[in-house]
């Protein structure tokens, strides 16, 4: 069972909402609700559901506000936006800082929550799968990687979100400091630019997959984060000198 966190600060769309979840006859708990984002974010921290399914539009801090402070903090849970029709920039805003999917909320109906719980039931799934692959690869030094804390902040963010998009006006509005000094301080501090960064950590992700699992190529690229086969291929070989098929050959000799 997955848990789930819903936060909206109108008392009947939190129960309708539960009455729809529980007609979705997916695998997921409801473990609390919340009024407002502050009230949503202490329950985050406290109970990390993994699944936090929020109205945009609400008092003291909005859903965009609760996702980017989640984020910020490092809490590793999928979002879902429930958003109005005038709320379009919001919602975009939201799926720019990794929220799953959102829902038109006066149209909300159980075949579209099913389908936006669905795509977050994948999502959980392959995070499962690469914490387990990962036991085998374990990765050093990433809790305190540079001696800088904000660059700490992104490194951390890429390990938990690499699989997502990640862009380096987000990852700068992540830690509220300007795009092009990121850039340059992230490089002085890894030798490495934020794409190759992010680039490296895909392709160390692969190689646990390709290893230990069976799933194709194609499905290994999108799992952590690459959405054209021909491109993953052709990064995985600058990495590791090899294609991906050609190192699970000699993995599994």
């Amino acid at each position: 069972m997955w848990t789930v966190l819903i936060v909206d600060d109108e008392q009947h769309a939190r129960a309708s909402l539960s009455k729809l979840m529980s007609k979705a006859n997916l695998p997921f708990e409801i473990v609390a609700t919340a009024n407002d984002g502050e009230e949503a974010l202490q329950a985050i921290r406290a109970l990390q559901p993994d699944v936090v399914i929020s109205d945009i539009d609400m008092p003291l801090m909005d859903g965009v506000e609760l996702l980017k402070s989640v984020r910020k903090e490092g809490l590793d849970c999928r979002f879902v936006m429930l958003t109005c029709m005038n709320e379009f920039e919001y919602a975009r805003q939201s799926l720019e800082f990794g929220a799953s999917s959102y829902l038109l909320k006066l149209s909300m109906d159980v075949s579209g929550l099913k389908q936006a719980l669905e795509k977050v039931t994948l999502e959980l799934e392959q995070r499962e799968q690469l914490r387990k692959a990962a036991k085998w690869f374990p990765r050093k030094n990433v809790s305190e990687p540079t001696d800088h804390p904000e660059m700490n902040k992104i490194i951390r963010h890429i390990e938990e979100h690499y699989s997502e998009e990640i862009t380096l006006k987000r990852v700068a509005e992540l830690i509220s400091m300007d795009a092009s000094y990121v850039s340059d301080l992230f490089k002085k501090k890894t030798s490495q630019t934020l794409i190759h960064y992010v680039q490296n950590r895909r392709v160390e992700a692969a190689k646990m997959l390709l290893a230990e699992t069976s799933q194709s190529v194609g499905e290994i690229a999108r799992q952590v984060g690459f959405e054209n086969d021909n491109y993953f291929i052709k990064i995985f070989k600058r990495w590791c000198g090899t294609t991906p098929s050609e190192y699970r050959k000699e993995q599994n000799k």
